[in-house]
């Protein structure tokens, strides 16, 4: 299948510095692709390369296998098949909610009314067709939005952080109404955000962006499972990192040994487990200090601090292995006293083992 969205190797520089290095994307028909990192990556300059507000310096961007972007061509935006949402809902506060939406809508009136109607059904504002955007929830705005850039039913949609305004309580619940209306629209989405939540909670696909870069894609299971290194994990959620040395293809660590082959003796290595894969082993508490567990390999820290988060505990403990601090979370209130020895135990198959870029 040709893809609908397709970006080959897209360079753009400011001032003599590079903010979007090579990269490369495919968007199928109806697929949502999340584009994700932190502010200031170069994920919003991409998506205006795609737009056709900024050019790129080097690269070609497809829209169903035709250029319309490279060395000697690019179309201009009034001339690409795209729908925008950005943070900025930017709806004209002198048009009533119907208005909105049929504004860049052509052909027959009677036609565009229709598509305006069915629209503000879809998001659920039909009741307010008649009203002014001031008039409205920072939700409901989102809905109109949505609903106008979807209007001139465009193959592609372009989404800059569109839910970040939104309250909390709310956002989830919008951003399932808009994937479900986008899914039936059946164009391709391009969604950037910071929010690692929120692309895996929408993205079919997430591209993992960093300093200009995209250095890693998959569907989010993937992605969240098999990350790339240490910063890509880290991005997804808390991480303990055990650091180790590597000898004879092993490294010792309070856990026991792991293998990591190919690394030379003496090479650093990062173990890196999440606070939820470690857990804390309650059949041990109050165990003598010098007890050796015979059960599995597990390790004794000491309780630093406790802290309640709502869902669950979080503890974080000091290592007698080698005083290195972990966390652990627990699935309720346990909020044992600092100075409390504990055993730990860890999930092997949730680790990730990852040469050290840096000897500590």
């Amino acid at each position: 299948m040709t893809p609908r969205l397709e970006l080959k190797q897209i360079t753009k520089s400011y001032r003599g510095r590079t903010v979007v290095n090579d990269v490369s994307l495919s968007i199928a028909p109806g697929q949502v692709t999340c584009l994700l990192g932190p502010s200031g990556c170069g994920k919003s300059t991409t998506l205006r390369m795609v737009a056709g507000v900024e050019r790129q310096d080097q690269g070609e961007v497809f829209f169903d296998g035709e250029l319309i972007c490279g060395p000697q061509l690019s179309l201009p935006p009034e001339a690409r098949p795209v729908g925008l949402m950005f943070q900025d809902f930017a709806l004209f506060p002198h048009l009533t909610v119907a208005k909105n939406v049929a504004f860049g809508v052509t052909g027959d009136k009677q036609d565009a009314k229709r598509r305006v109607d069915e629209l503000l059904e879809r998001v659920g504002m039909m009741r307010h067709r008649d009203a002014y955007p001031h008039q409205l929830s920072g939700g409901e705005q989102q809905r109109v939005a949505l609903a106008r850039a979807l209007a001139p039913r465009p193959k592609i949609m372009l989404m800059d952080e569109p839910f970040s305004g939104l309250d909390n309580r709310l956002r989830d619940g919008i951003r399932d109404e808009t994937l479900s209306v986008l899914k039936e629209e059946g164009a391709a989405v391009l969604l950037v955000t910071h929010e690692p939540d929120e692309a895996m909670r929408m993205g079919d696909e997430i591209a993992l962006m960093r300093a200009g870069e995209i250095v890693q894609r998959g569907n989010p299971y993937n992605i969240y499972n098999a990350p790339v290194d240490k910063e890509a994990a880290g991005f997804f959620s808390d991480i303990n990192v055990i650091k180790g040395v590597s000898k004879g293809a092993l490294t010792e660590t309070a856990f026991g040994q792991f293998l990591t082959p190919g690394l030379q003796d003496g090479a650093p290595v990062e173990i890196i487990i999440r606070p939820q894969h470690l857990r804390i082993d309650f059949d041990r508490k109050g165990k003598g200090p010098n007890e050796t567990p015979q059960d599995g390999v597990a390790a004794r820290g000491v309780v630093r601090r406790a802290r309640f988060m709502g869902r669950e505990s979080l503890v974080e403990f000091e290592m007698d292995f080698d005083g290195s601090s972990l966390s652990a979370t627990v699935p309720a209130v346990f909020l044992p006293k600092p100075g409390t020895p504990l055993w730990l135990t860890m999930r092997r198959d949730r680790c990730f083992v990852f040469p050290a870029k840096h000897a500590a």
